[in-house]
């Protein structure tokens, strides 16, 4: 077992390597504000997070089964309604996941 002392240094450095990898963005953030590039980023960000959990969600479906496509189904049409309804990307998402759970917790 490595001695105290070690320990203490490895735990020091582990923290300050991780401040400041946290810190870091901080000290761009004025110049980003500026940026019409973030702006453009920032537009299209929840669109490509929503495309990203819909393409993880349908990847190992099998369509045939209805009990793995209908809670799969009614969980993208309820995350894709609420989004366009309320657009509240974590009201959706929470609500879809939900449908989902629940629907495939009682077709199991």
């Amino acid at each position: 077992m490595p001695e105290a002392p070690y320990l203490v240094a490895a735990v020091l450095v582990s923290a300050g390597v991780t401040w400041g990898l946290r810190a870091l963005p901080f000290t761009f953030l004025g110049r980003l504000r500026s940026s019409e590039l973030l702006a453009h980023v920032g537009d299209g960000l929840p669109v490509g997070v929503m495309l990203i959990l819909v393409l993880h969600t349908v990847r190992d479906t099998d369509l045939v089964d209805l009990r793995q496509a209908v809670p799969v189904g009614v969980g993208l049409v309820v995350t894709g309604g609420l989004h366009l309804w309320r657009g509240n990307a974590l009201l959706s998402i929470f609500s879809g996941t939900a449908a989902h759970v629940a629907l495939a917790s009682a077709l199991w």
